[in-house]
């Protein structure tokens, strides 16, 4: 069981905000924008001026826009 959840957390990094605008190909108003309206992960707060992503939920989102895109594209 250790080993399982240490694996976990190596797979589950934290990713700064630049490093999130780098994978998704997004501008940080953008992502702050879809935020807003309950369409992007909420950021982990990391401290008084500091925030980060969970590297698995920006991945899940990144499939499932990449689902509904395939949806769309079928139609």
């Amino acid at each position: 069981m250790y080993h399982a959840l240490q694996e976990f957390k190596m797979q589950n990094r934290i990713l700064r905000r630049s490093q999130v605008e780098a994978q998704i190909g997004l501008s940080r108003s953008s992502i702050y924008q879809m935020m807003s309206e309950g369409e992007f992960p909420l950021p982990i707060k990391l401290g008084k001026r500091a925030v980060g992503w969970s590297e698995v939920e920006i991945n899940d989102w990144l499939a499932s826009r990449q689902r509904i895109e395939q949806k769309l594209g079928g139609q």
